[in-house]
């Protein structure tokens, strides 16, 4: 029997729960050709997201072209031309000498270069002359939008990472070059999400930035815990496996509520289950996690400041006023100018997130590794 529980890639069908009103208002946005932004902490499911609402969109809008880009091994602005030129066109066309032609045609101030395999339309290269492109990457840029009016079809780009051009040599000359030619597209739209919500925040919350007012911006919450314990109940039952509710919801609470982690611990739940999943099955599953992910957390503890760990320490005693004299004295956190540098440093390190209302481990295991076993040595 196959485990129903998916975490690590994207979740799909009936692995994807909830996220109902945020399908309705991203769909929404694709039928109107709004650009999308999507941020919230890494691994709450915005790839998932995209990924379902464009499963369901395409079915009602079959002449829809999704082109999923995902930035995660992109560092320069070159690799970005080659790498958008090759997907846009992959896309767009299902025969090799089609891409060939249409070449010919689209581009009319660079003069692409293609290498094809045993099987064309999916190993294939693109090589570009980069001085050609610096001078004028008006070709590339409105790739998408030229190819739209060309084939009277509907191109949606979803750009996964997009915070990485933010890494690029001149990143910001680069985001206004985006933005300068993406603003004027009346057939493509575009959605962008990525792993690191502190950039992309500072990329299109910041009224100084390029892209700052560029579409519709979507703030992720976590899937309620209701929602879970049904996710969780039904998908062992569609497995002949049992676990009660209470259960269901424990494992909900210890991941608190984080799609990837509660995914995750299900999933090794319902492995040590032979018929029903108790207390014990999870406890075990527990255990099981925390050992396999002993020598990555450790790292990541030894990596840190004795003041970091000193916050980290009052972060999981649930102290909310770090700033008051009893905490700083308590923690040993120095100053309370001190203490807003150390949460600058751990949102950097991607250990917390902040949000209005909140401070929260991004990672609810590595608490639980922190809480359980670190802060008990």
């Amino acid at each position: 029997m196959k485990n129903p529980f998916i975490f690590g890639k994207v979740a799909t069908g009936s692995s994807f729960t909830d996220r109902g009103e945020e399908q309705k208002e991203l769909i929404a946005n694709f039928n109107s050709g709004i650009n999308t932004i999507i941020i919230s902490p890494r691994r709450w499911g915005k790839s998932s997201l995209v990924a379902e609402a464009a499963n369901r969109f395409s079915r009602k809008y079959p002449e829809t072209r999704f082109c999923f880009i995902d930035l995660f091994n992109i560092r320069s602005e070159e690799e970005f031309y080659s790498h958008f030129t090759k997907i846009i066109l992959k896309i767009s066309f299902t025969k090799w000498d089609e891409i060939i032609n249409a070449a010919k045609t689209l581009f009319k101030q660079i003069s692409p270069k293609f290498s094809f395999g045993i099987d064309p339309m999916n190993d294939f290269s693109v090589s570009i002359d980069w001085n050609e492109v610096k001078k004028s990457p008006d070709d590339i840029l409105n790739l998408p939008e030229a190819i739209s009016k060309k084939k009277k079809i509907k191109i949606i780009v979803c750009i996964d990472e997009f915070q990485n051009i933010a890494y690029f040599d001149e990143a910001l000359a680069f985001q206004k070059k985006l933005r300068a030619h993406w603003q004027h597209h009346k057939i493509v739209s575009y959605c962008l999400y990525g792993s690191k919500r502190h950039m992309l925040t500072e990329l299109f919350e910041n009224k100084s930035m390029p892209f700052y007012k560029f579409g519709n911006v979507m703030f992720l919450e976590k899937i309620p815990e209701s929602y879970w314990i049904d996710f969780i109940v039904n998908h062992f039952e569609s497995t002949k496996k049992n676990i009660s509710r209470e259960v269901a919801m424990q494992i909900a609470k210890k991941m608190e509520n984080h799609p990837y982690f509660v995914q995750q611990l299900a999933h090794t739940a319902w492995d040590l289950t032979q018929k029903s999943c108790t207390e014990k099955e999870l406890n075990l599953a527990v255990d099981k996690l925390l050992l396999q992910n002993t020598i990555l957390f450790q790292r990541e503890a030894d990596s840190l400041t004795n003041i970091q760990i000193n916050f980290l320490k009052a972060l999981c005693n649930n102290v909310k006023q770090f700033s008051s004299t009893d905490t700083l004295r308590k923690y040993k956190l120095g100053t309370s100018g001190n203490v807003n540098r150390i949460k600058e440093s751990l949102v950097k390190k991607e250990i917390i997130d902040i949000t209005p209302n909140s401070i929260e481990f991004i990672d609810p295991m590595f608490r639980l590794w922190f809480t359980e076993v670190y802060m008990k040595i």
